[in-house]
């Protein structure tokens, strides 16, 4: 049994259920849930509200945790501290890192939280950054959500990490990304990655269509435009 409280944040994730489930089972608790708010920053915001403890599990709609995972083990913030970051692998690339992965989060750090692109980027006091894998960002359940998730996450990174990343490990990533060949419709992420390439140069001079990667309509109608009438919900 876990010491602290747990939250799972969908929107329109074809496997939610069944991953929220999955996050119930293996925290060995209640797994609250929150589906289906429009505007990321409202949502994770939203999130602080449904929660009775200072610090609790976060969890993705396409995450899918390790039945493994020991949550009784796991040691809360230090003072300072306001997320820790578990990694999580990329079923399309390979890679393990913080995109996707299990948070451990303060509620008074969501609650004031600031303006960033990448949403969480923008939590006052440190980020952690476990090495430790704690399951699979299961982000490539239709043609539209693994382009979403390449488009999104490679336009930020070529745009500068917003976590301090160094320039060589994003650049690296985002190679990684725009040759994805793994996995269910890794022809769409690397599809997106390299569009969320060439968006982020294009909005290189107009910082204010950054925003548009939060907005879920925009992202749709992005892709149906570029790629036709693909399935988009499952």
């Amino acid at each position: 049994m876990s010491l602290f409280d747990a939250v799972f944040l969908s929107y329109d994730e074809p496997m939610a259920s069944s991953l929220h489930a999955r996050l119930q089972r293996t925290l060995g608790g209640t797994v609250k849930r929150l589906h289906g708010v429009h505007g990321m920053r409202r949502a994770y915001r939203l999130c602080a509200e449904l929660v009775d403890r200072e610090q609790f599990f976060l969890a993705d709609g396409d995450f899918a945790i390790d039945n493994g995972f020991d949550a009784s083990g796991v040691e809360p913030l230090e003072e300072g501290v306001s997320m820790r970051v578990w990694q999580a692998v990329n079923p399309v690339n390979g890679l393990s890192y913080g995109y996707g992965g299990l948070k451990l989060i303060r509620r008074s750090a969501l609650r004031a939280m600031g303006e960033a692109v990448d949403v969480l980027a923008a939590l006052p006091g440190r980020i952690e950054f476990a090495q430790q894998r704690a399951g699979i960002t299961r982000f490539n359940q239709s043609p539209f959500h693994a382009w979403k998730a390449g488009f999104r996450e490679c336009a930020m990174l070529a745009r500068g990490s917003e976590y301090g990343m160094a320039d060589d490990d994003a650049r690296q990533r985002v190679e990684a990304w725009t040759a994805s060949r793994d996995g269910e419709f890794a022809d769409y992420a690397a599809a997106g990655a390299r569009e969320g390439v060439a968006f982020a140069r294009e909005a290189a001079r107009d910082a204010t269509q950054f925003d548009q990667l939060n907005d879920p309509g925009w992202l749709r109608e992005r892709f149906t435009t570029a790629h036709g009438d693909q399935v988009v919900s499952g």
